[in-house]
């Protein structure tokens, strides 16, 4: 899988999944930052700490991505370190589950703004350098409930359904430009959230994907580092599941 190194930023770095996409990238020799939310600091620097222990140097940043304002303060510092952005991977994500009679406005507008809004506020400043240099990979984290929808989350299954649509609609104005667009949705994986679940949801959760089993973080990295290679050049507007066969599409 040739690829060259270059500048890779990943949202939602610090958490489940973006943390083994950070390590994935920084293992095939991208210089990758990882943005996390400010108010998650100490944690962003514990972990850190973990990945130097690891033997990866991996920058943090802090940043709030449902702030335009914010968004674009964070891009022109990584540039002004570490170059222009050529890796753009948009994870960062929130719940606030609840029926559709029990939604309020406030766990709406944060999910939305949060899950998708991100997408635009982070991928902006960065497009007119991707444009410019002729290359770009913009990997979007999506989720299997953005394409079936799932009970209690219209917020969340609206704003990754959403994600890929904004994947659709980019992938055409980068394609010409040597920039690829494209989702990847994964189903339950294995990470701390999921692991504090009881015994019993959690196995009844396991029972409905035909492999009887979660993801592991690492499989979601492993299609992340795939598309980020130089070889995946023709690949672009898709959206690829990572479900274990839970949602066949």
């Amino acid at each position: 899988m040739a690829t060259e190194s270059r500048v890779a930023l990943v949202t939602g770095g610090i958490g489940g999944i973006g943390t083994a996409i950070c390590q994935r990238l920084a293992q095939t020799g991208h210089r990758v930052v990882a943005c996390y939310y400010p108010p998650e600091k100490d944690l962003a620097e514990a972990w850190q700490a973990a990945r130097a222990a690891e033997g990866l140097d991996i920058p943090i940043i802090g940043a709030d991505v449902s702030s335009f304002e914010d968004s674009a303060r964070m891009i022109g510092e990584v540039k002004g370190q570490y170059g222009p952005v050529e890796i753009l991977v948009n994870c960062a994500g929130i719940t606030r589950d609840k029926t559709f009679k029990r939604m309020d406005e406030g766990s709406w507008a944060a999910v939305i703004s949060t899950n998708l809004n991100s997408a635009f506020n982070v991928t902006r400043p960065i497009w007119d350098d991707m444009l410019e240099r002729g290359f770009g990979r913009i990997i979007n984290i999506s989720s299997v409930n953005g394409q079936r929808g799932q009970f209690g989350q219209t917020n969340y299954s609206a704003a990754k359904a959403g994600l890929h649509g904004f994947t659709m609609a980019l992938a055409q104005e980068g394609a010409a430009k040597g920039i690829t667009v494209n989702t990847i949705s994964p189903g339950y994986v294995e990470t701390a959230m999921t692991a504090a679940m009881r015994d019993d949801v959690r196995e009844a959760i396991i029972a409905t994907v035909p492999m009887r089993r979660m993801a592991k973080p690492e499989e979601i990295a492993a299609v992340v580092g795939f598309l980020a290679a130089d070889d995946a050049a023709y690949i672009t507007g898709a959206n690829i599941p990572i479900n274990g066969g839970l949602f066949i599409h």
